[in-house]
C-alpha cells in the first residue's frame, strides 16, 4: 500500500488555548461508538456531565454545544477529557481533526483541513512537496482503475499549472478552468494530449464575460450557515487584489477534491469548485489567511454546503464559465 502526504503533515501541533478560532465551538462533535460507549460508564463528574451531553441524532451519537461551545472545553481552552483521561480518550473526531484521510483501497493520502487556523497557516505559507512510501497491507481497490490512472496524471498537470510563473494569479486559475475540462474530456475516454496555456489562455479571454461578485455572493448567502461572523462577512464582501497564497489555495482543492471525481467520473464541477473557492476568499477580502479558514469552516465542513457548490456549477448563473472566466482575468 502506498502512503502519501504533504511535507507540512507531521508539523501540525495543535495550538489550544493560543488557536484564535477553536474547534471547540459552535458545531456538535460527532462521537464514534467505541468512545462513546466509554464515556456512558465513566465514573465520577466528568461521567455525569458527558452522559448529559450526549445525544442521539439520525442515528449516531452527537456531543452537544452548550451556549456555543463544547460543554468538556475548560475555561483555559483546554479539553477536559484529555486533561482528566489523555489524549487516548479522546472520540475519533476530536482525536484526528484537522487530519484527512482518503482511503482508496490500495494506497491513502493525507492531508490537513484548512478549518483549522494552525493547519491554515501551515497550508498557506509554503507549496508543499508530497512524500509516498510504501508500507504491507492494503485492500482491493473498488475503483475504476482507469479513471483512477487519468486523473492522477491529470492532477500532476494540474499542480504544474499552479506552480508556474509565467502569468499572473487570475490568468493561472484561469487557465487551471479551461484544462479542467480538458482533462475531464480524457476522464470520458479521449486521447490525452499536451496542455497549451498560450492557446488555452486566448480561448479563455475570447470566452470571458463580466462577472457578477454580488450574484457570487448572494449564493453563498443562501448557503447553511453557521456563525454570524460568517453571515457578516457576505453582507460587506471587499475584494482584495489577487496574490501568489491564492494559488496555494487552489493547490489545497486540487490536492482534496481531484481524485474524488472517481466516485461519479466529474471533475468539471471540482475543479470550479477550486476555482470558485478562490474567488470567493477574493471577493471577501479582509487577512487571506482568516478568510480562508473561516471559509473553509463553513463551507467544506458542511457536506450539504459542498453538494450545492458542485451542482451549482452546473445551475447557477454565477458560475458559468464565461463568468468566471470573466472575474479571473479582470
Amino acid at each position: 500500500m502506498r502512503i502519501t502526504k504533504p511535507s507540512y503533515f507531521e508539523s501540525f501541533r495543535c495550538i489550544a488555548s493560543a488557536c484564535p478560532d477553536s474547534c471547540c465551538k459552535e458545531w456538535d462533535v460527532q462521537v464514534d461508538e467505541e468512545k462513546a460507549a466509554l464515556y456512558r460508564t465513566l465514573p465520577g463528574s466528568l461521567g455525569d456531565k458527558l452522559r448529559d451531553v450526549l445525544k442521539e441524532e439520525d442515528g449516531e451519537t452527537v456531543m452537544t454545544i452548550i451556549d456555543g461551545r463544547c460543554p468538556m472545553w475548560r475555561n483555559d481552552g483546554l479539553c477536559r477529557i484529555q486533561a482528566e483521561l489523555g489524549e487516548g480518550a479522546l472520540c475519533k473526531t476530536c482525536r484526528e481533526f484537522p487530519r484527512l484521510t482518503h482511503d482508496y483501497g490500495d494506497f491513502i493520502e493525507y492531508g490537513l483541513e484548512l478549518s483549522c487556523p494552525e493547519a491554515a497557516r501551515i497550508i498557506l505559507s509554503a507549496p508543499a512537496q508530497m512524500l509516498s512510501e510504501e508500507i504491507p497491507g492494503g485492500e482491493a481497490p473498488e475503483y475504476d482503475g482507469e479513471a483512477m490512472e487519468v486523473l492522477m496524471r491529470t492532477r500532476v498537470t494540474a499542480r504544474k499549472i499552479l506552480s508556474g510563473t509565467s502569468y499572473s494569479t487570475g490568468e493561472t486559475l484561469a487557465l487551471l478552468l479551461m484544462y479542467g475540462y480538458q482533462a475531464q474530456g480524457e476522464l470520458d475516454g479521449a486521447d490525452a494530449t499536451v496542455f497549451d496555456p498560450a492557446v488555452s489562455l486566448a480561448e479563455a479571454r475570447n470566452l470571458a464575460k463580466p462577472g457578477d461578485t454580488r450574484q457570487m455572493v448572494d449564493f453563498f448567502s443562501e448557503l447553511e450557515i453557521l456563525t454570524d461572523t460568517w453571515a457578516m462577512r457576505l453582507k460587506a464582501p471587499n475584494p482584495v487584489p489577487w496574490e501568489h497564497r491564492h494559488l496555494l489555495l487552489a493547490r489545497y482543492f486540487v490536492d482534496r477534491y481531484w481524485l474524488q471525481a472517481v466516485a461519479d467520473y466529474d471533475l468539471v464541477s471540482r475543479v470550479k469548485l477550486t476555482v470558485t473557492s478562490c474567488l470567493m476568499v477574493r471577493n471577501l477580502g479582509g487577512n487571506l489567511l482568516e478568510t480562508a479558514q473561516l471559509y473553509s469552516k463553513e463551507i467544506e465542513n458542511d457536506i450539504d454546503n459542498i453538494e450545492a457548490l458542485l451542482d451549482g456549477a452546473y445551475t447557477s448563473p454565477a458560475f458559468t464559465d464565461d463568468r468566471l472566466l470573466g472575474m479571473l482575468l479582470a
